[in-house]
């Protein structure tokens, strides 16, 4: 580190800056410091490392599923929520397993805690608190960044991940303040650095409900809501033993006419339906005021009360976010049964802040028109804590491997959710911030949360942030459950009597003949543990293991259709597309399809036929025109 003639103080220590310390730059810089490279995570604020200013919840639908992947590549949110949990669940286990969801409430407090330590015991990281103010590049390329102070760091990559923070305006009533989420300060000037890039920035908006002081609240009146009875960690490195405790109850309850009436007796007052509120809002999670203007016919709307910690009397109430002016507020939450003396301790309110369309990045989260620039959650338009922590381990391990000199990875969409999260924010039209859900997967069958570990673990290990010992684990599940299987399938038994009555038992039909065990699982109302009676020689495996053996035998037609669409769509991945490539040149390509591939730039002919205006006609003229490129590329080689 060293001062220069102007006393600009320039620190040279660092390869790697991660601006942002929220969930997307806590991964982002535990990633590149794990691969190596020296690192610096900076922060307007330590207390607020991993905050969750919104629900106090890890996982979900489809957000489990994210959890589980960050986990079997090596990032750490699983393990840090199997540490500060209160309740966890499952989620629509009535359904199949493609859509089984790990949800866990958390302990606010101690969720940031933890992570926090996690990062300060890590080799190769640094924490700053100060404000980044400028990105510093030259010739299209990462020098540093510099802070408020007027410091510079130089570095070979910045990671971008400010979340809400940009110009943040918090919104409730006619009450304005330009801070982020939890009152903390808001970054007011790295806007204009990042559009003398050349980075085009848009507005976005997200909310929260209020909070209420727990013991105002009349519970008799509300449904409570219990954790399963056995714990399943988020982590596959997490003994399941060692998290099996005391859990907290939630607590449901529903908004009603009244609710409703007082609502649209103040629209006119709500900064969302008087224009004061410019960001655009997300569609799948919408302000109590919203879901009574947009479902009119609906009398009722959940509302959830989620603990916001052991140590801590604040009562979440999930359901009901919202801009309304402070006495509306107190009006309307006063009529949902349970809530009627409640007191308020923060008021909601919604939150407008600077991010980007995403097509400006590429699928390795780095921007185009700026080498060794990276950037990943909210700030890339998504919603979410599982979200924007997945963009962050992806952008972390990528700027470590740009640095080494190593082939970026792109995660795909038939290998993980994660892969799916990327595709989606860099070749769509994103108008609101992007939520996951299950039902944007194509594959989710394969797609898994029981089996992200399967999936991910050895790319993972690939990597470098999966031990040798974890990966020697996988292995040998990986043999197990194969053996599994080959056991269940070639393991008779007859139709005798006790056999008979133990399919009465579970309403099977009755064996004429001799069937395998598998034959067996693979009945609608069987399963792995009921037919455990007609099986004495069964081994002693883990849970995770006979689960996957259960779904490979019983879901195995499924599963078959599903590999072959995946052959399929790899064939389009693997055809791949020069950057240099000039849309415009291309004959018999329409002008809206040019325009939209120059911008979005491609990496291959599958993401291509994902850009919403390239038709099947134009991904046919790009796939002839790819073999007339390639054959010119190889005589011109050999000439």
């Amino acid at each position: 580190m060293k001062s220069s003639a102007n006393s600009v103080l320039v620190n040279k220590d660092y390869d790697v800056a991660v601006v942002g310390a929220g969930h997307a730059g806590c991964e982002a810089a535990l990633a590149a410091a794990r691969l190596g490279f020296r690192t610096i995570v900076f922060t307007i604020s330590i207390e607020s490392i991993a905050l969750m200013p919104c629900n106090p919840n890890i996982g979900g639908t489809s957000k489990g599923h994210l959890v589980r992947e960050i986990d079997a590549l090596g990032g750490e949110m699983g393990r840090v929520s199997d540490r500060t949990f209160i309740q966890s669940k499952m989620l629509n286990e009535s359904k199949g397993p493609a859509v089984h969801s790990l949800r866990a409430q958390a302990d606010k407090a101690e969720y940031s805690r933890t992570m926090r330590k996690v990062l300060e015991g890590q080799k190769n990281l640094s924490i700053r608190q100060a404000e980044i103010t400028e990105v510093l590049a030259e010739d299209g390329k990462i020098r540093g960044v510099r802070t408020s102070s007027g410091t510079i760091y130089e570095c070979g990559a910045v990671i971008l991940c400010t979340g809400t923070y940009l110009r943040a305006r918090c919104i409730y009533g006619s009450t304005s303040t330009e801070t982020g989420p939890n009152g903390l300060q808001s970054a007011k000037e790295l806007t204009s650095s990042l559009e003398k890039l050349g980075i085009v920035l848009q507005r976005f908006k997200t909310g929260t409900p209020a909070r209420v002081a727990g013991d105002t609240v009349d519970y008799s009146k509300m449904e409570e809501q219990f954790g399963d009875d056995r714990i399943i960690p988020f982590s596959f490195t997490t003994d399941p033993d060692e998290v099996q405790k005391d859990q907290v109850s939630c607590w449901l309850t529903y908004t009603n006419e009244k609710t409703h009436g007082i609502i649209r007796e103040n629209l006119e007052r709500s900064p969302l339906y008087a224009g004061v509120i410019e960001g655009t809002g997300p569609r799948y999670c919408p302000s109590i005021e919203d879901k009574v203007v947009r479902f009119p016919d609906k009398d009722r709307h959940q509302v959830f009360l989620e603990p916001e910690g052991l140590y801590t009397n604040e009562m979440y109430i999930g359901g009901m976010s919202s801009s309304m002016p402070e006495d509306v507020q107190e009006a309307m939450y006063h009529t949902v049964p349970g809530l009627e003396h409640a007191r308020i301790v923060r008021n909601a309110y919604a939150i407008e802040y600077d991010c980007i369309a995403a097509g400006q990045l590429k699928t390795t989260l780095e921007f185009k028109k700026v080498k060794g620039l990276f950037s990943g959650g909210q700030f890339n338009g998504s919603s979410g804590y599982e979200e924007a922590a997945a963009q962050g381990l992806i952008a972390g391990i990528n700027a470590a491997r740009e640095l080494a000199g190593k082939e970026m990875i792109r995660p795909d969409r038939s290998e993980s959710y994660i892969g799916v999260l990327i595709d989606d924010l860099v070749t769509k039209e994103n108008h609101e911030p992007y939520r996951m859900m299950t039902s944007r997967a194509e594959y989710r069958l394969l797609l898994r949360q029981d089996n992200a570990d399967l999936r991910l673990t050895g790319k993972g290990y690939e990597i470098g942030l999966i031990s040798s010992e974890r990966y020697e684990k996988l292995k040998q599940k990986e043999r197990q459950i194969r053996n599994e299987i080959k056991r269940l399938e070639n393991t008779y038994i007859g139709a005798s009597e006790r056999t008979q009555e133990i399919l009465q038992l579970y309403g099977s039909t009755p064996l004429k003949n001799g069937a395998s065990l598998a034959e067996l699982i693979r009945r609608p109302e069987l399963n792995y543990q009921k037919i455990a009676p007609l099986d004495p020689e069964r081994p002693d495996l883990p849970n995770d293991t006979t689960e996957q053996a259960e779904i490979e035998i019983k879901y195995e037609g499924y599963i078959t259709r599903q590999k072959k669409q995946v052959e399929q769509f790899r064939k389009l991945e693997n055809k791949r597309i020069p950057e240099e490539i000039d849309y415009a040149g291309i004959k018999s390509l329409r002008t809206e399809a040019a325009i939209k591939l120059d911008k979005y730039r491609p990496h291959s002919i599958g993401q291509a036929s994902r850009i919403a205006g390239v038709t099947p006609a134009d991904i046919a003229v790009l796939l002839v025109f790819m073999e007339q490129y390639g054959r010119m590329h190889k005589d011109g080689q050999n000439g």
